[in-house]
């Protein structure tokens, strides 16, 4: 994408004539008034009107800045349609230059939902970052919060790299504070090229001193070998493509009891970063309301069923589960259609869940079968 400027710019405009010299460009001004509002008043529309059959929806929300450092706020919606497709629309990135507290940030997205119609009553879960104030915004929405698992590994690994002795071995390495991986990656190649930046530096009186000491270099690989293995759960389970939230009592089984298990070979500062890291997290995700919620995702899971549910609590679940499909009144009957934008049925968390599940079962089904066809060509 360019600015709308670019239609002005000599070359843009000597380009275009050497494509045609017939084509006429439009100004600065049919673009910013004429064809971009007409744009975004279409697509409005055409995005209304799918919300108009959504029962159900999750949502995503985020405050950032641009490289100007303008403030917005984005929120993106996640639902299932009738065709049991999971769709994804972002519906607003909006300046936002209040201050972002928890009150402010509450009312901003209230006025986000309004304005698309969408009841707060059909919302399933809010997923954030792990910020005080979005927090705070849910809580006082009473809406339901699931902080991101992406966002939440950050910063338990910034938890557990928290050392004097990681200081001085990492002064150096150029990283994005909002992207740890960053760090992991730059301390993977410098390791990978240490002889090489070791005669570099080593061969300049006034970098001399940069040269890492044995101290530095242990501290570094002890990082490597904690958080490396960790890298790939944040992107996988930070996506919107695909259904994501059963995936996380699974994987956090999987880091207490292989990836973040202390192995005899470990350095002690690899032991010390991998329990600080798996305390954060037990310690993020022991609210019981997030754990009913995981459990319940689990459950409905066909993959993951009752696998990762503790087993005192196996029983009351899939009583819930019971109790919550014996409410749902049966379907409308079609000679009554049903006003756009209102709900179906009472106990919406179990139905949507469900659906997720039914959609991860369809999309693992259609892989199969799409591998045994592979297979057979070859």
């Amino acid at each position: 994408m360019v600015p709308i400027y670019t239609v002005e710019k000599p070359g843009f405009i000597n380009m275009i004539k050497v494509l045609d010299p017939r084509y006429v460009l439009p100004s600065r001004k049919f673009f910013s008034e004429v064809a971009l509002p007409k744009l975004y008043n279409s697509t409005r529309q055409r995005v209304a009107k799918e919300l108009e059959e959504v029962s159900f929806y999750s949502a995503t929300t985020d405050l950032w800045s641009s490289r100007t450092m303008q403030p917005y706020m984005s929120l993106t919606v996640h639902f299932i349609n009738n065709d049991w497709t999971l769709r994804s629309i972002c519906l607003q990135t909006a300046y936002f230059p209040e201050d972002h507290t928890g009150e402010i940030i509450a009312q901003g997205l209230k006025d986000a939902l309004n304005s698309w119609n969408l009841a707060e009553d059909r919302l399933i879960c809010m997923t954030t970052d792990s910020g005080s104030n979005m927090i705070k915004a849910l809580k006082d929405n009473a809406w339901p919060n699931l902080q991101c698992f992406g966002h939440r590994l950050h910063n338990a690994i910034e938890n557990g790299v928290k050392d004097p002795r990681i200081d001085r071995a990492i002064g150096l390495i150029t990283e994005s504070l909002t992207r740890w991986g960053s760090r992991q990656r730059m301390i993977e190649r410098f390791l990978e090229q240490e002889k090489a930046v070791v005669r570099v530096l080593g061969s300049d009186k006034k970098s001399r001193h940069l040269v890492p000491t044995w101290q530095d270099l242990d501290v570094l690989e002890s990082i490597n070998r904690a958080v490396k293995p960790l890298l790939e759960f944040t992107d996988a389970l930070s996506g919107e493509s695909y259904v994501s939230v059963s995936y996380i009592k699974p994987v956090l089984h999987l880091f207490k009891t292989n990836l973040l298990q202390p192995e005899e070979e470990d350095a002690e500062l690899t032991k010390t970063i991998k329990g600080k890291i798996m305390r954060y997290l037990d310690d993020k995700y022991s609210d019981p309301v997030k754990d009913e919620l995981l459990d319940m995702s689990s459950l409905v899971d066909p993959r993951f069923r009752t696998t990762y549910i503790d087993p005192d609590k196996v029983e009351p679940v899939k009583k819930r589960a019971v109790a919550e499909m014996m409410s749902l009144p049966a379907p409308a009957n079609n000679s009554t259609p049903q006003q756009p934008g209102t709900a179906v049925h009472e106990r919406p968390p179990l139905l949507c869940i469900m659906s997720i599940s039914f959609s991860i079962r369809r999309l693992t089904i259609v892989a199969m079968e799409a591998t045994a066809e592979s297979q057979a060509l070859q």
